[in-house]
């Protein structure tokens, strides 16, 4: 069994590559192709009557640590200054004030329709709120600067606003005062926690002098993201503080403190790390995806009685989005097409209390709605590469 299961990972992990490389050419986003390529891989587990043991439990721990590593990838190839500052003041907005009003409107339907709370129709409309910044960070590749760092931005705030949303209203029985005070602790927590870590990590980078030290940093950011987890702090917040940290230390070597981390050296181990994240969140990122095309069943895919539901889940979405994107004086194509539903999304739904969970906010919901946004994202992308070749060609005089 063993050579055989080597066999179909190197395999899987081969096709992930291909798709990887072949949806710069073709605009289809690669987790279209690995969904698929899951999704084709059971049937024929089921054809061949091949008996593999459940897989279910497996599929959270792939999607945190492929959080970790895409938002940690993103974050260290941000850049950060002074003018760039209202820029990103005018993206958390944008990455925020959506999920709030998206979230709220889901919530009034999914309480009315399911006959409960207020509370526990948020709880379970949020996830359908928060941008992938699985799927989103590595389909704007292809994007030009602004583009791309419009989207990494702005999909790994909609994550972090996400998660704490989702924590504050899922593990606080009573929204009050005391439960809102006690949530700018946990943020101030977090904080202190980040800059302490960032500090000794970057340190622990500089200083490390065995061939293997990267390895050791990456499994530490994931602990100290795990243990934040653990005590219920918004922990994405750490994984974004870190690399955008270490991607500018450049930026703040002019700081007495920092000169002793010696940034000139710092800098060429960060490009170094930077290197080994991509190559890490890319293999977790494509068994995720593949796992979970693996474990969609298709009558959950076609479910009739939800997909009414999932349409007008996907419609509002990119309504809001067109809203904002207009409000806030952004470019509306292809920005409005690339709000994807994935990894953040299935995470947040099966960490759903069993006490908030509703009947209407079920699997075949989810997964409709991560397909749907990934094929409008898919148009999105085919006709922005479209229009970019004909104005290449018959350039405006």
């Amino acid at each position: 069994m063993t050579i055989p299961l080597i066999i179909a990972v190197c395999s899987l992990l081969i096709v992930a590559y291909i798709a990887e490389l072949s949806s710069a050419r073709t605009s289809v986003p690669s987790v279209i192709m690995l969904l698929v390529f899951g999704w084709t891989l059971k049937q024929l587990v089921v054809f061949l009557n091949i008996s593999i043991p459940d897989l279910i439990p497996i599929l959270p721990v792939f999607g945190t640590i492929g959080l970790i590593l895409i938002v940690l990838e993103g974050s260290l190839e941000l850049e950060l200054n002074k003018p760039k500052l209202p820029f990103v003041g005018k993206i958390s907005l944008m990455a925020f004030l959506p999920i709030l009003l998206f979230s709220s409107c889901l919530a009034l339907a999914f309480a009315f329709y399911g006959n409960s709370t207020f509370k526990a129709g948020l709880a379970n409309a949020i996830p359908f709120a928060v941008i992938s910044s699985a799927i989103a960070i590595p389909s704007a590749q292809n994007l030009g600067l602004i583009k791309k760092e419009f989207i990494t931005y702005e999909s790994s705030l909609s994550d972090i606003f996400g998660v704490i949303l989702f924590n504050f209203i899922t593990l606080n029985d009573d929204i009050g005062t005391r439960s809102i005070a006690y949530f700018f602790l946990e943020v101030m927590a977090i904080l202190i926690i980040s800059f302490v870590s960032t500090i000794g990590l970057a340190y622990l980078l500089g200083k490390i002098k065995h061939h293997v030290k990267f390895t050791p940093i990456i499994v530490m950011v994931i602990l100290v993201y795990a243990l934040s987890k653990y005590f219920h702090l918004p922990a994405l917040i750490f994984i974004l503080l870190f690399g955008l940290f270490l991607g500018n230390i450049d930026e703040v070597k002019g700081i007495r403190f920092i000169q002793q981390l010696k940034p000139e050296i710092l800098k060429k181990e960060v490009h170094k790390l930077r290197e080994l994240t991509i190559e890490m969140a890319f293999l977790i990122r494509a068994l995720f995806f593949v796992l979970f095309g693996y474990l969609i069943q298709t009558a959950e895919l076609l479910n009739s009685q939800t997909i009414v539901w999932a349409v007008a889940i996907t419609t509002g979405i990119f309504l809001v989005r067109y809203i904002f994107l207009k409000s806030f004086q952004q470019p509306v194509l292809p920005l409005l097409m690339i709000a994807p539903r994935g990894l953040i999304t299935i995470l947040l739904f099966l960490n759903i209390p069993i006490a908030q969970k509703l009947a209407v906010a079920n699997k075949s919901l989810i997964i409709q709605v991560i397909v749907l946004t990934a094929l409008v994202m898919m148009f999105g992308l085919m006709t922005n590469k479209s229009r970019e070749t004909t104005e290449a060609t018959h350039p405006i005089a």
